[in-house]
C-alpha cells in the first residue's frame, strides 16, 4: 500500500508545474534561445527554470545593457531574446533598451517581475505601474491573468515582436505567480508561432518603379539595416549587379553588399544624395540619418521608390513616387523579374558614374593624407587606418561614440551582412558592450570562429563599461571578443593633460572645465586588467599594431586597447560645411 501511495503522490507532483517553469517552457517552445538579465526577487527562479529548459542565460551588470544585448540577438537572428529584470527600478533601467529596440525595429522580449497581486496599491516593495509604463516603449505589454494563460501570453509577445514592423514586447509577472503551482493538464499550451507572413507589392507599383528607374539620369539605391534584418542580401546584390546602379549603405546597411563592391559609392555619400534624381529606398527610413530626404541634402525634385513592410512609413517626409509595400526580399524579386524581362541596365560609362567616381577618388585622397600623418598623438584617421589593416574581414564590428563612430564608419570596411552594430536609429550611447556580448555569445554558439571587436569612444565606454566584468566572466564570450577604446579625453573633443592641470590651478573645475571634457589619458585599460583580461595603453602606431596583433592571436583572454589620440582630432572637412546638426 505504501509503495502504491508513493507512486500516486509522485504522479501528482510530476503533474504540477510552477509559474517560473511555465514561462521557461513557453519561451523554449517559441524558439527563444537566449536570456540576458540581472536577477533578484522575485525572478531568480525564472532564470533557473530557463537554464533547466535549455535557454542560455547571461548575467549582466546593468539592465539597460542586458536589454541592448537581448535586442541585438533579435536583430542578428530574427528571433527575440529575453531581457529578464526585477520590479520597479530594474524594469525602469531596461526601458532605454526597449525604446532603442523599438526605434531600431528589432524584436526583444522583456520579462519583469512585479509586486504580489494581493499587495497592489498598498505601497509594496518596488511597486510600479509596469504594464502601463511599458506601453510607451513596446508593441505589446501585458500581464498574464493566471498561470493557465502564461504560454498564450508568451506566444503573443513573441509573435508581436516579429510580425509587421519588429519591436519590443513586455510581459509582467507578479511575484506570487513565480512559485505558484498548477496542474499541468489545466494549462493552455500554445504551439510555436509561425514565421511572419510574406507579402508582395502591387504589380502596378512595380511597373511604375521600373519605369522611373529606366528614365533616371542619376539613379541611386540606398540599402538600410532593414535589408540586413530581412536576409535579403542575395536579392539586393542581384538587383545592384543586374541594373548597374550605384548603391549607398546606411550605417548598419554596411556589409549587406561588401563595402569594396565596385557599385558602392559610400565615399561620395553627400554628392550621391544631393544629385540623385531617382532613389530606391530599401529597408531605410527618411529620418535624421538620411536628412529626412529634404533639401539641401537632397534634390527638391528627387523621386523616391520606397520599399517598406510598414504602410505607415510610406511617403513619410517625402511623397513616394512609387510605394512598394511588402517584404523586402519578395519585392526585390519582383523588381528583378521586371528589370530582366525588359533587359535594362544603367550604363557604366554614364556622366553620373564619372561624377561619383571623381568625388570618391578625391575624398579617398583626403582620408589617406590624414591617415598617413606621423605626428603624435595620433589622429582618428591614423588610428583607424592601421586598425583596418589588421582586422579580419569577417569580424563583427560594434561601434559607438561621437567621432569614433562617425569616422570609424568610413574607415572600417564591412564585407558581410549583419556584421556592424552601432548607435542606430535612436543614436543611443552605451549600446556597445551589450551588443558585443550578444554577438560574441551567438558566434560561440554557432562556432563560426569570427572575432567580435567593440570599438568605443571614451565617453561612450562610460555608460556600460562595467560590462567588462561580464566579458571576462563568461568563458564563451572572452574567447572571441576584444575592445578598442579611442580616447580623446572628451565628448567630441577634450584637452591635453597640461591644459587640464592649468585649469585645476584656476579654481573650481565645475565652473571652469568645458562640459565636453573628460579626465585626460584615463587608464581605462586597467578596468579590463582588474577582471583578469589584458589591458594595453597605446600611444604610437607601433604600439597599436603590436597590441592589436597580440589581441587577435589571443583566444584565451579578452583585451582592451586604450588608444590615446589627439584631443583636438576631428572629422575631415565636409563637402557642405554649412549643414550642421541643428539645421538637419
Amino acid at each position: 500500500k505504501s509503495s502504491l501511495i508513493c507512486v500516486c503522490m509522485s504522479e501528482v507532483i510530476m503533474a504540477e508545474v510552477t509559474g517560473a517553469q511555465l514561462i521557461a517552457e513557453a519561451l523554449k517552445s517559441q524558439n527563444v534561445e537566449y536570456m540576458f538579465g540581472i536577477v533578484g526577487v522575485p525572478i531568480i527562479e525564472v532564470a533557473m527554470a530557463a537554464q533547466a529548459a535549455g535557454i542560455k542565460y547571461v548575467g549582466m551588470r546593468n539592465e539597460q545593457a542586458a536589454c541592448y544585448a537581448a535586442s541585438a540577438i533579435g536583430y542578428l537572428t530574427g528571433r527575440p531574446a529575453v531581457c529578464l529584470v526585477v520590479s520597479g527600478p530594474g524594469l525602469i533601467h531596461a526601458l532605454g533598451g526597449m525604446a532603442n529596440a523599438n526605434m531600431n525595429c528589432w524584436p526583444v522580449i522583456v520579462i519583469g517581475g512585479s509586486s504580489d497581486r494581493n499587495q497592489e496599491t498598498t505601497g509594496a516593495f518596488q511597486e510600479f505601474p509596469q504594464v502601463e509604463a511599458c506601453r510607451l516603449y513596446s508593441k505589446f505589454s501585458a500581464r498574464p491573468s493566471s498561470l493557465e494563460m502564461i504560454p498564450a501570453v508568451v506566444e503573443k509577445a513573441v509573435r508581436s515582436s516579429i510580425y509587421g514592423r519588429p519591436g519590443a514586447s513586455y510581459i509582467d509577472i507578479a511575484g506570487d505567480m513565480v512559485n505558484a503551482k498548477i496542474d499541468r493538464a489545466s494549462v493552455r499550451f500554445v504551439s510555436c508561432c509561425p514565421a511572419p507572413p510574406v507579402s508582395q507589392a502591387d504589380s502596378r507599383e512595380i511597373t511604375q518603379a521600373v519605369r522611373l528607374l529606366k528614365a533616371a539620369q542619376r539613379p541611386l539605391i540606398i540599402i538600410g539595416k532593414g535589408v540586413a534584418y530581412a536576409r535579403a542580401e542575395k536579392e539586393v546584390r542581384e538587383l545592384v549587379e543586374v541594373t548597374g546602379i550605384p548603391f549607398l549603405p546606411t550605417p548598419m546597411g554596411k556589409g549587406v553588399l561588401p563595402d569594396d563592391h565596385p557599385n558602392c559609392v559610400a565615399a561620395a555619400r553627400s554628392r550621391a544624395l544631393l544629385q540623385a534624381d531617382v532613389i530606391v529606398l530599401l529597408g531605410a527610413r527618411l529620418n535624421w540619418i538620411l536628412h529626412f530626404g529634404f533639401p539641401p541634402r537632397f534634390s527638391p525634385h528627387v523621386k523616391i521608390i520606397q520599399v517598406d513592410l510598414c504602410a505607415e512609413e510610406l511617403s513619410n517626409n517625402v511623397r513616394a513616387a512609387s510605394a512598394l509595400l511588402g517584404d523586402i526580399r519578395a519585392v526585390v524579386r519582383q523588381l528583378l523579374e521586371t528589370v530582366r524581362s525588359e533587359s535594362w541596365r544603367f550604363p557604366s560609362d554614364s556622366e553620373w558614374w564619372s561624377t561619383l567616381k571623381e568625388k570618391m577618388t578625391a575624398n579617398a585622397q583626403i582620408s589617406k593624407s590624414l591617415a598617413l600623418q606621423s605626428t603624435l598623438p595620433m589622429n582618428y584617421y591614423t588610428a583607424f587606418h592601421h586598425i583596418s589593416e589588421l582586422l579580419p574581414k569577417d569580424c563583427i564590428i560594434v561601434s559607438e561614440g561621437a567621432n569614433t563612430m562617425d569616422i570609424g564608419r568610413t574607415m572600417l570596411l564591412n564585407y558581410l551582412p549583419r556584421h556592424r552594430l552601432d548607435a542606430g536609429t535612436f543614436g543611443t550611447m552605451g549600446v556597445g558592450p551589450g551588443f558585443a556580448i550578444a554577438a560574441a555569445v551567438l558566434e560561440q554558439t554557432q562556432k563560426s570562429a569570427q572575432r567580435v571587436v567593440c570599438i568605443e569612444g571614451d565617453s561612450a565606454f562610460g555608460f556600460s563599461g562595467m560590462e567588462v566584468e561580464t566579458i571576462c566572466s563568461v568563458h564563451n564570450i572572452k574567447l572571441v571578443l576584444f575592445a578598442l577604446l579611442i580616447n580623446n579625453n572628451g565628448i567630441y573633443s577634450g584637452v591635453d593633460p597640461e591644459t587640464w592641470k592649468e585649469m585645476e590651478k584656476m579654481g573650481d573645475m565645475t565652473t571652469i572645465a568645458p562640459p565636453v571634457t573628460l579626465l585626460p589619458e584615463a587608464r581605462y585599460e586597467q578596468v579590463m586588467s582588474a577582471f583578469g583580461g589584458r589591458g594595453y595603453l597605446v600611444r604610437t602606431v607601433e604600439e597599436l599594431c603590436s597590441a592589436l596583433q597580440e589581441s587577435l592571436k589571443n583566444t584565451h583572454t579578452p583585451s582592451l586597447l586604450n588608444v590615446l589620440i589627439d584631443p583636438a582630432s576631428d572629422r575631415k572637412q565636409q563637402e557642405f560645411p554649412w549643414l550642421t546638426r541643428s539645421n538637419l
